[in-house]
């Protein structure tokens, strides 16, 4: 015995008082207050659990609504390339529309100036008929110094405009 011969350890009546007291305290703790200690701890240990297996469930519903939000914004992606393609057709559409629009109202109003200037061409064609066959009948008259019957001078007035029709422009 070491430890006696060393004076740390004197076993005595206060020793085995101490060692009395201390096992009856631990008797009365182990009896007691460990049973209770335990329970919280177990306790504890369950709320902890419980937080934790409630904490995943959030965790995976967040990621489920995440993905869920991702869908949608990929829904929504989808439905605004349709809108500005739908756009961008009926843009084009209108394009083409006033385009064709635009060329049909030059072709008639085209058409329209080639019909009035062919009119207008007619109405000075004619104007000058009437002027030559007047001046032609005046100018045979004074020639010949006597009037004519009219099939003499619708003869004259055709061979008129005819060489007058005839000549280069």
């Amino acid at each position: 015995m070491l430890l006696v011969d060393a004076g740390l350890l004197e076993i005595n009546a206060t020793f085995w008082i101490e060692l009395a007291a201390f096992l009856l305290m631990m008797g009365v703790l182990a009896r007691y207050a460990y049973p209770r200690i335990i329970e919280a701890a177990e306790a504890r240990q369950k709320a902890i659990q419980a937080e934790l297996e409630q904490a995943e469930k959030a965790r995976q519903e967040a990621e489920q609504r995440l993905a869920d939000a991702e869908k949608r914004l990929q829904d929504a992606r989808g439905t605004a390339q349709e809108i500005v393609s739908g756009a961008n057709r009926s843009a084009e559409q209108v394009r083409q529309e006033m385009r064709q629009k635009a060329e049909a109202d030059a072709k008639r109003l085209t058409e329209a100036a080639r019909k009035e200037i062919e009119a207008e061409r007619e109405k000075a064609v004619e104007s000058v008929r009437s002027e030559v066959a007047g001046m032609v009948v005046t100018a045979t008259e004074k020639v010949i110094g006597e009037t004519l019957d009219a099939r003499q001078h619708q003869r004259l007035i055709e061979k008129a405009i005819e060489e007058v029709a005839s000549e280069p422009r």
